[in-house]
């Protein structure tokens, strides 16, 4: 029987520490060596005592998570523990060997840890995170919409989606054919997509404005925007984003 893993863990939020520890000892075959809220004395303890792998998170205040991992010995592993933004894909830069999204699912982190306990890295998943770093790092915005099937990271390029919207708790990017789950939030995206083609019609939902078909006045006097395609997609567009659809489209 091989010796379970040598785990340090460091997040500045108390919560998100302590929810990631049962994790890792409900998912067995981890010992975890310590953990830290403050990245700075998380550091000075793994230079001084190296571990197997730091789980990091990395918007944090002082030290981020890839000043820590940029200082440790080439040897520990890191996988990022982040919500998605330039800085999960970034990471990759800094010797990770995967990133967990919050809130960290149960099954997501077994796939990580059996990752890291026959010491490979999924080649796929690194080309197409090295892929989205070139994306970032050039300042752009974002050309593919990244969704995670399985162990699989699927590219969905923005021309191709009519809308992205959030449902149960969950963000997804529709096209003209499927849906797709993200791992970020419509906050997230709206900051990150072009917004000469995205706009924002109501708290849950962007569209895509070369989608638009056609706007129309429901029975209870509601603006609906439909969508072009097959599926032909009606959504609702809140009182206050009435104006600046319009503005957009050329209406006013």
């Amino acid at each position: 029987m091989s010796a379970p893993l040598r785990a340090f863990i460091v997040d500045d939020e108390p919560l998100a520490l302590k929810r990631l520890a049962r994790l890792l000892e409900a998912a067995g075959g981890v010992e975890i060596v310590g953990r830290a809220t403050d990245p700075a004395k998380a550091l000075a303890q793994l230079v001084g005592a190296p571990v197997d792998v730091v789980f990091l998170d990395i918007q944090m205040p002082g030290l981020s998570g890839l000043d820590v991992a940029a200082q440790l010995p080439r040897e520990t592993r890191v996988v990022f523990v982040t919500a998605y933004d330039q800085h999960a894909v970034a990471a990759f830069e800094v010797n990770a060997v995967d990133y967990l999204l919050k809130p960290v699912e149960a099954v997501r982190l077994k796939a990580t840890l059996t990752r890291l306990a026959s010491r490979s890295v999924e080649p796929g998943l690194r080309e197409t995170l090295e892929r989205l770093t070139g994306q970032l790092r050039g300042g752009t915005h974002l050309a593919h919409l990244a969704s995670r099937v399985g162990e699989r990271v699927h590219l969905v390029p923005v021309d191709e989606v009519t809308h992205v919207f959030a449902r149960d708790r969950a963000t997804y990017a529709a096209t003209a054919t499927a849906e797709h789950m993200l791992d970020v939030t419509i906050v997230d995206l709206e900051r990150r997509l072009d917004p000469a083609k995205f706009l924002r019609i109501h708290r849950s939902t962007l569209v895509n404005l070369a989608w638009v078909s056609e706007l129309h006045a429901d029975f209870g006097g509601k603006l609906v925007l439909r969508l072009r395609g097959d599926k032909r997609h009606e959504l609702v567009v809140s009182r206050d984003r009435v104006r600046p659809l319009k503005e957009r489209l050329g209406l006013v």
